[in-house]
């Protein structure tokens, strides 16, 4: 599992556990607990702190590197990881959990959803290509529910598309817009819900004309769908900026030049009450202000490709920029 970064797939998600989430009631941050990683750190001078994490390698990383960080700032962490969103932000709010690595624009239209309801999210959503703009409607949505939204950085999580770079070179391609202008009929490599998401298929004929002549269903950003663009079976394969494998099979991600992805840049959010010192907000803006897409891709790959544990990974990273002690 991996972030729902389609907006669309974020307001549905809200509709479809809403029922579940009234049911587990005040026991949905246990009931959902799938691991807690046991790491701590920190001398705990300053308080301890409980970071959460979805259950998905990227978000599992960031958490385990926010915890790290805090950790040398003094307070006592550990990590848990709760299976997803829906879960884990209302035990956010309630101080079960005390922060959380997230995304910009997909959170934003969660809250929308959740306050306004999820009719009027998808006439109405608040999200947008401008990060700035995203993050003030998102900071609308989340303070008034006792949540504290820090300054996003320049990691971005976003939908990528991406051809083979033999493809590109031929066809002279380093944009979607060149895709479009191209003319090229392409078979595009995605989950099946692409076809009516506004960030993927729709979006991609409407925003940069191209002609997407049919759509292969074996996933976002899976081994399958990324070999058979590899294999020529299919020319474009949706995945993710984070992605760190696509490299490997030869692929080459073309720009999103006219920003038909929201900004789905990373921030970490915290419980106002229980985590809401500048003392915390200063540590996390530390990593914010080093983190990049390309970093968070490598360390993705790390645990996925090379079977490395979240919390070694993370400490590595954190020594390399000099944001912990050796």
């Amino acid at each position: 599992m991996r972030k729902t970064s389609h907006i669309a797939g974020a307001v549905l998600g809200v509709v479809a556990l809403a029922g579940s989430l009234t049911a587990c009631g005040g026991d949905s941050l246990e009931k959902s607990k799938t691991d807690s990683s046991g790491s701590s750190a920190g001398s705990g001078k300053k308080g301890s702190l409980v970071v959460g994490a979805a259950g998905f390698t990227e978000s599992k990383v960031l958490a385990e590197l926010y915890a790290q960080i805090l950790g040398g700032a003094g307070y006592s962490t550990s990590v848990t990881t709760v299976e997803n969103r829906e879960l884990y932000e209302p035990a956010l709010e309630k101080g079960d959990i005390d922060v959380v690595p997230e995304y910009a624009a997909t959170l934003t239209e969660f809250l929308n959803a959740k306050v306004n309801g999820s009719a009027k999210a998808l006439k109405k959503p608040l999200a947008s290509a401008d990060v700035a703009a995203t993050v003030g409607e998102l900071k609308k949505l989340a303070e008034p529910r006792g949540l504290t939204v820090l300054p996003a950085g320049k990691a971005v999580d976003q939908n990528a598309f991406a051809v083979t770079k033999e493809f590109a070179a031929k066809n002279k391609l380093t944009t979607l817009s060149d895709l479009g202008k191209s003319k090229i009929k392409v078979k595009l490599a995605a989950g099946d819900e692409c076809a009516v998401r506004p960030f993927c298929v729709p979006g991609l004929k409407k925003t940069y004309g191209i002609d997407v002549a049919g759509l292969d269903p074996k996933g976002v950003g899976t081994p399958q769908s990324k070999q058979a663009v590899k294999d020529g079976v299919d020319q474009l394969v949706l995945s993710t900026t984070t992605d760190g494998t696509l490299p490997s099979y030869g692929l080459l991600v073309l720009q999103d030049d006219k920003k038909l992805q929201n900004a789905d840049n990373l921030l970490p959010v915290v419980n106002s009450k229980d985590a809401g010192s500048p003392e915390i907000a200063a540590a996390l803006n530390k990593l914010t202000d080093v983190l990049t897409t390309d970093d968070l891709a490598k360390l993705n790959l790390k645990v996925d490709a090379d079977r490395a544990k979240p919390a070694d990974v993370a400490k590595e990273y954190l020594q390399s920029k000099g944001l912990v002690k050796k």
